[in-house]
């Protein structure tokens, strides 16, 4: 009972990373091209780009990277955007991760994995 406390406040605090999640100190990303970016995020990127406006009320909050699945950055650096997904009645699982100066970074799958954006 006491080693599951430790590791649950270990992970919460950032001491421990979970099994699964990147080496984020690692620069080798697998990249997407933004031509094969689906149409969705293209325009997302886009918007991102020209400052707006979004759709979403919660475009351009900050990503606290939780996960650990990008590279450590200073609070504030990420700022996480939605890719409108058809057919779905929420914001949808896709989201651009926007670093500073032109980073970008793409998840399908809800911040499960990503890839950067390469020009």
């Amino acid at each position: 009972m006491l080693a599951r406390l430790v590791l649950a406040f270990g992970l919460c605090l950032g001491l421990f990373a979970p099994a699964d999640a990147r080496d984020n100190r690692s620069n080798d990303w697998p990249g997407i091209e933004v031509s094969a970016l689906p149409a969705e995020a293209r325009t997302t990127l886009k918007l991102i780009r020209a400052g707006g406006p979004f759709p979403y009320r919660r475009d351009g909050i900050e990503f606290q990277n939780r996960e650990r699945r990008l590279p450590s950055q200073a609070r504030g650096y990420y700022r996480e955007y939605t890719v409108p997904t058809p057919g779905a009645r929420d914001r949808g699982a896709r989201r651009i991760i926007a670093g500073e100066p032109d980073e970008y970074y793409y998840t399908a799958d809800h911040y499960r994995s990503f890839a950067k954006v390469t020009p």
